[in-house]
This record gives structure tokens, sequence and C-alpha cells, in this order.
């Protein structure tokens, strides 16, 4: 007898098309009606609070009296909630984030109960092929999701095994017809039995056991009150099985007896064969996903180790602050949110919150340089400034900042009294009243002087260096000369005509043409997907005038170009020929003297619509391949999917275009060489031309509506609604950073994870003056001049981040291998070191590790993070 699993539950949109505050409304109006039927009703034995703890942070905003009631029904095992803060997004979301996302729905489960042990995410666009390994990261061994799965991945069963590459592995249950079969089922038998046919075809072919899975809700969803009725009505149709409320944790127990017959899959899951994936979502609202990009690297990449190593010299760790920081941005990363396919209003909601969160880590980020710069023991009584390296190698860099003082001239000295040089790129008079408003309070308006400078030195890993402001007359005029090309160790770098550049690589003696090439077509699609005009001739910057300037000194080269690029001002005006508006694109190119990055800022005012702008990188390297990041990790993707001839005939929802996401970069190569695309904005890229060899990075799309039907390439039924949605038409200016290098042999053995790494993230400075609006009392804490945390040794894992435990008095170093093989990795604390333990990703001990002196070894395997624990 087959035996069928109804499984109550809200899948709960925080927004989407209506706004959070609509949603909270309905939520305090449905958890009053759950509460009521599990606290009065002993026969309804569980009801699943859709995997996100953020929406009990909703409910007591409101309600903040009934937490004694929610928590006595979490601890009977009556309401279901966890593992997630909110329910993440796969694919354009960072490695950390998402960890956050479990660290901490886990975390608030824990303070009423326990979590759900399921990595349940009913209805990502995609589902990353390392989400296995994040998962065991927290002692979650079970999967349930959507989206993205098709018989090619190896089985048509709903029920299997997914690996990473790590070996970790998780069981799946699919939802092959989603989360929402079971919404609002009818009490009319007729309208039941016929719904209930169609869906018990497709559940029972791909079931491998007698046991079936009936999830009994939708989005915003009411709990069913008359669910009783319901079964008497299924068991009197279908005699030969068995109906019963359940919960997500009962059908794996039945599908665990037969996991000897289960096969096990591998890698990422986007296809949308069954159900939209939406592969080209990564491009919408390029500004709210270049935001999120940014801020995250700025958590990781500094705030965290900058607060550990703030930690370790005696200061607080502000957990709070952090913690407030993530669930901010958290709020953004579900699907909806950050894949933008909201109406304008949340969109103003999401960027406020991407507001919010980056204000607070650029402010603590200040306190932090500022509490260990104010307290570094010194004789000298000059102003400082000190440098802050945030990754375990020291780092030979150029360093660019800013100096504000009152001389007219000054020289840097380093604590040894040795002298830095250091070259003037501009000067600029100050408002004494901007730096501290007491000074012209008592009436000196003496203006300070705030140079903007770059230095050459060697900043000591996971540490700092400290200069000082030395009063000596010097010539400090401006050092950049214009120059008609740019030569550096690495590059010869002209600009063409037509504001594309012609890079010569000497590493590898190859030139590298019409690099940045614009490319525009229409877009007739909706913020789920692009989709192009049927037989649109695209249009190009080949014929474009650039406006161009060069300049360079002993440091770096600067390329400021301003192209020009007239297109049509909407889809009417293309599909007429008539091209009566413009994007304008102010490239701002920095090409360092002694690495091989190529620094690209793009600055667009964009004044047309419905239209698709990318730019073009050559490589040369005809491929069958692509290789990009992921969480933790590398993937290769093939740069045109097979389904492409068959998708139609085998009625795809949508055709599976080989549009990607990335993290931080993506690359081609051979065995000799090969070109990488840095990334600290935009996620999305494709790759085109004849021979597959260019890799084309979306610089944004411009569409008007949240959901259309019948796109070309995604036909029938529109995605979301037919909802106008003018902001996301990209009217105005945006600003992306991006990057370019090149290297010697495959991809997978040059280490652009670290190079990646190291793009975003920049060495930081603060410069101590006597002056300051917001005063501080002294620490009574001693800081060295120089200082360094930790160092590996040999340079080939990615550091993901470095921060203090949360719940001991232990650093939390997390490193990950993105590259083609097992490596091996070694750390040296350059401070004392008591204990190192291997830990898991919720941060608790697996095993004790040994260590000689002040080092630890560590192997990794391919596409492997781990996590270790430093007391």
């Amino acid at each position: 007898m087959k035996k069928v699993h109804i499984v109550p539950h809200m899948h709960w949109d925080r927004e989407w098309y209506f706004s959070t505050e609509e949603s909270r409304i309905l939520l305090v109006n449905n958890m009053e009606e759950i509460m009521d039927l599990l606290e009065n009703n002993p026969d309804y034995p569980h009801y699943v609070l859709d995997g996100q703890t953020a929406i009990l942070e909703d409910y007591f905003a409101v309600k903040p009296e009934n937490e004694e009631r929610v928590r006595k029904l979490i601890q009977q095992g009556k309401l279901i909630i966890g593992p997630w803060y909110t329910q993440t997004d796969e694919m354009v979301v960072g490695s950390e984030s998402i960890v956050r996302n479990l660290l901490y729905g886990i975390k608030d489960s824990e303070n009423f109960g326990s979590p759900m042990r399921i990595g349940y995410l009913p209805d990502s666009f995609g589902q990353s092929s390392q989400m296995p390994m994040i998962l065991n990261g927290f002692d979650i061994k079970y999967s349930i999701f959507w989206r993205g799965t098709s018989e090619r991945h190896g089985t048509e069963k709903t029920e299997f095994y997914w690996e990473s590459d790590d070996g970790s592995k998780v069981l799946v249950q699919l939802l092959p017809l989603g989360y929402a079969i079971g919404k609002y089922l009818p009490e009319n038998e007729e309208e039941l039995q016929k719904r209930m046919d169609k869906y018990f075809k497709v559940l029972d072919k791909g079931a491998t056991t007698d046991y079936i899975l009936l999830p009994n809700g939708h989005d915003q969803m009411p709990i069913q009150k008359n669910i009783y009725t319901i079964i008497e009505k299924l068991q009197k149709i279908y005699p030969d099985r068995e109906f019963f409320l359940s919960k997500y944790e009962n059908i794996f127990k039945e599908i665990e007896e037969n996991r000897e017959n289960l096969p096990t899959l591998h890698g990422e899951f986007l296809d949308g064969k069954y159900m939209r994936v939406h592969r080209s979502i990564y491009s919408t609202r390029i500004d709210i996903k270049a935001a999120n990009t940014r801020v995250e690297n700025k958590i990781t990449n500094i705030l965290e180790p900058l607060a550990s190593i703030a930690y370790r010299l005696g200061f607080e760790y502000h957990h709070g602050l952090i913690e407030l920081i993530w669930k901010e941005i958290m709020k953004n990363h579900a699907h909806d949110s950050i894949g933008c396919c909201c109406s304008d209003k949340v969109h103003r909601e999401i960027i406020n919150r991407l507001y919010l969160a980056e204000e607070r880590t650029d402010r603590l980020i200040d306190f932090y340089k500022r509490k260990i710069t104010d307290s570094i023991v010194t004789n000298r009584k000059e102003d400082r400034l000190t440098a802050f390296n945030l990754l375990p190698n020291d780092r030979e860099e150029v360093v660019t900042t800013t100096v504000i003082t009152k001389l007219p001239f000054f020289k840097l000295e380093d604590q040894d009294d040795n002298n830095i040089e250091f070259e003037v790129l501009g000067k600029e008079e100050m408002d004494p009243g901007l730096i501290d408003r007491q000074i012209v309070h008592y009436g000196n308006y003496d203006p300070f002087y705030k140079y903007t400078i770059h230095f050459k030195d060697t900043i000591p890993a996971m540490g700092y260096k400290t200069y000082f402001i030395v009063n000596k007359e010097n010539v400090m005029g401006k050092s950049l000369r214009e120059v008609s090309f740019i030569e550096t160790d690495y590059y010869l770098v002209t600009v063409n005509k037509n504001g594309t550049l012609k890079i010569h690589d000497k590493q590898n003696n190859i030139e590298y043409d019409k690099v940045l090439l614009l490319e525009n077509g229409g877009d007739d699609g909706d913020e789920y997907d692009y989709s192009p005009l049927p037989n649109e001739e695209l249009i190009y910057s080949s014929n474009v005038v650039a406006q161009t300037k060069l300049y360079q000194n002993s440091f770096e080269g600067q390329i400021e170009i301003k192209v020009s690029l007239v297109v049509p001002s909407d889809l009417e005006a293309r599909k007429r020929g008539k091209r009566n508006s413009t994007v304008d694109v102010t490239w701002k190119v920095t090409v360092p003297n002694y690495k091989p990055v190529i620094k690209i800022k793009a600055e667009i005012d964009n004044l047309a619509k419905d239209h698709r702008l990318r730019a073009l990188i050559p490589t040369g390297i005809a491929s069958q391949f692509s290789v990009a990041d992921n969480q933790f990790g590398i993937i290769k993707r093939n740069v045109v999917d097979p389904a492409m001839n068959v998708w139609e005939k085998e009625g795809w929802d949508e055709r599976p275009d080989s549009i990607y996401p990335m993290l931080s970069f993506v690359g081609l190569s051979d065995e000799k060489h090969g070109v990488a695309v840095l990334t600290n904005s935009t996620r999305e890229y494709e790759i085109v031309g004849n021979n597959y060899d260019t890799i084309a990075i979306t610089l944004f799309r411009s569409v008007g509506v949240l959901g259309k039907e019948d796109l070309v390439r995604r036909p029938g039924r529109p995605s979301g609604i037919k909802l106008p949605t003018s902001d996301s038409q990209m009217l105005g200016k945006l600003e992306l950073e991006f990057g370019i290098t090149t290297h010697k042999g495959s991809i997978l053995k040059a280490g652009i994870g670290r190079i990646a790494k190291e793009f975003t993230t920049g060495i930081e400075t603060y410069n101590k003056i006597p002056y300051n609006a917001m005063k501080l009392n002294p620490s009574g804490i001693e800081t060295p001049p120089t200082f360094s945390l930790l160092k590996e040794t040999k340079g080939n894992a990615v550091l993901s981040t470095l921060k203090k435990a949360e719940k001991e008095d232990r650093l939390v170093l997390r490193v990950y291998n993105p590259s083609g093989q097992e490596i091996e990795e070694s750390f040296t604390f350059l401070d004392t070191m008591v204990q190192v333990a291997e830990g898991n990703l919720n941060e608790k001990e697996i095993t004790s590790l040994t260590f000689e002196n002040r080092d630890f070894q560590i192997n990794l395997k391919r596409n492997q993070v781990k996590t270790f624990l430093i007391k």
C-alpha cells in the first residue's frame, strides 16, 4: 500500500511583488491560526515554518508576548523551524553568506529548541554543486529542493544521493512538482481526484519506495483547517493508499531503508526542463547584485579578519554588530530578493538594506582601524598612517591612500626611520569643519590638505605596518605624466580609436585586441530572463570614436576612455531600426607595474530602455568549457549546453543557454596559457564567438516588467506576474568593478582563486591625526607599530575568512581549495598559539591537531573547505 505523507507548511516569501510589511501583516494573522490549531488539536502533529527563522524575527517584532507560546510548540516538536535564517539563493550569493545563513539560522533555532536538520530550499533557482559539503558542515545529511534537475544527471527517480567533489553526501528528496501541489486541497471529490490523479502519476514514477510526499502549503498560504476532511475524502477516493499528516523527517527514515538502491548524482543542478531556473536572472538589477557582491567581500575579506586582529590585540570582537550586518544582507539573499524579480517598491527596500549593511560595515572597519592605530606605542609624535593587510601572506603592494595634514610638504618614514618613497596623485583643500567642527567653533579656519598618494612597500601577513608623516620640505607635485601607451613589467597596453584595448602579454608573448568591445542587443524579457529580439542585428562599439587619456608614473598606468554608444531608445525604436538614444560608458583602467592584473572600473550612464549591454574580452582560446568559481570551489561548464539541440523537442520549460553565474572569476585556458576575468560586482558571463573564445561579461540588463509570457527562450506562462517595474530599466548611472589577468598554464593550475581573492581584498589604511569629531577615550591597550597574526607558508589554499568563534574564545580560520588537484598548505602563527583543532562549518570541534612550534599542516581535496579553531 502506498503511504502518503501530507506535510503542512507555508512557503513564506518575505517579499516579492508585495512588501515585507504586507507579508508581516499576513504572518501575524497566520501564526495565530497555526498556534491555535497546534495547541488545541492534539491529533494535529506538525507544521513546518518554511525552514527560515527570519519569520520568527518578523513575528516577534509585533508579538513579543507570544515568544513562550512559540517556544513551547517548538520544544514539543509540533512547530518545526530552521535550519536557515532566510531561504538563500545558491547561484550569486557568496560562500560565507550561505554558511552564515545556516550558522545564524541554527543559532536562532537552538534558542527555542532545535532546528529541522534538512537543507530545505524548495524554490531556489538552481542548486550549487557545493551544497552537500556545506550542509554536511552543519551535520545536515538530508536535502529537499525542486528546481534544476532532469534525467540527464543520472536518474529518473526523485530520491537519490547527491555528492560534492570532496566526498560529502546528502540524501535528497526531490519535489518533482514543487512545494505547492497540496495547496488549498478542495473538498469537492471530483476536483480533488482530478488534481491528485495527475500528480500521483508523477510522484509514483519518481519514488523509490511506497512512501509519497505531498506538501500541503503554498506562498503565504494560511493553515488548511479542514485538512482532516480532505484526508477522509482522499482515503475514500484512493482506498489502496494511506493518507496521514507527517513531517519531512519521517519520509527520509523510510527512504533510508532503501538506500542501497539509490543512485548518487554529482554536480550543480541548473536544468530548466521541468521547472524554470532562470539562467539569465544573474544580471537583473545589476546595481543591487553588484552592491551585494561588494558588501559580502567587505565583510569577509576586510571586516572579520580586521576584527580578529583587533581581538587578538585585546579589543572586543563585536559579534552583535557583525551579526546585525549579516542579517541585514541575508534578508536580501532569498531567491526572489537577490534574483531581483520583485516590484519596484521591494527593490527599494533591498537597496536600503544594502546601504545600511555597507554603512555599518564601513564604520566598523574604520572603528577597528582607529582603535588599533590610536593604541600604538611609539616614541614618535608625528601623525600616523597604518596599512592593514588582511590576507595570510606578506604583500608587496602599491598602496593608494589619502593623507590629511596641515603640512604643505611631508615625507613618509616607518618605525625604523626608513624613508618610504611615494608619489602624489592629487591634492585638495579641506574645510576644517569637515574634520572636527570644534576646530572652527573656536575660530580656526585654516584649511587642511588632503593628499592622494601611493607608495610601494611590503605589508606583513594578516597584520599591519605603521608609517609616520614627517614634516620635511619636498617636491610634491603630481607624478602622473601623459603618455601614448602604458608599459609595465607584464603588459604593453594601447587604446584603439573605438576605445577598446590592445594588450600585449609579455609573459606569454600574446596580443589580445578589441578588449572591452561593447555589445548591445534588445531585451524583450522580464526580471527573470533575458529575451532577444528574433533575427536582431546586434550593435557593437566597433565604429565609435572614443575620447582617451593615458597617464603613467613609476607605480602604475591609468587610462580613461569615454565611449558613447548610440542605441535605440526602446523596443519599438529597435524594431524600426531607429537609433535615437545612447548608453555612455567611461572606462577607468589601472595597470599596476608590479602585478599581472588590469583593474577596470566602469561608470555607465544609461539613457535607453529594454536592452542588454555586455563587455567582450577575447582570449583567442577556442574552448569547450569555461572554469568559474562557486562556493568554496570551481566548476567546469560547457560553452554550449548539449540540450540546446533537444530542448524544444523534449518540451523544456526554458532554453538552456550557457549564461552562467560566477562569484569572483571566470576564465578560459589551454595547457599553455589563459585569460581570466575577476569581479567585485557583476556575476554573470557567457562564452561567445565563432570559436567560443570570448568571455562576455554582462554589464546590465534593462527591462520594464516583472513577468512576461511567451518569451523566445521561455515559452508559455509568465514567470511571476505581469507587473510594470520601471526602475528595472536601469536608467541613470551605474558603477561596476572587474579586472583581467593572464597567466601561464591551465586555469586549474594557475591559482586564479588566490588572485581573485587578492583582487577583492584591498590594503586598508588609517590616517591618525589629532582631530576627530567622534572622540574616544584611550583604550588602555598597547599595540605594536607592526604586527602579524598568522602566515601561510606554501601559498596554495585560499582564505575564506578569519573570524572569532560565535560561542568560544577561539579564532575561526577557514580555507578552501579552488584548484584542479589536492593541495597541501601550512600556517605559522607568529603569535602564541595554544591549541588548534579542525572544526566544522558550525564551529564545532571535530578533532584536535598536532603542531610543531607554531606551525600546523593541512591537506585539502579538490573543491574542499576546511575550518580550524585556534586558541
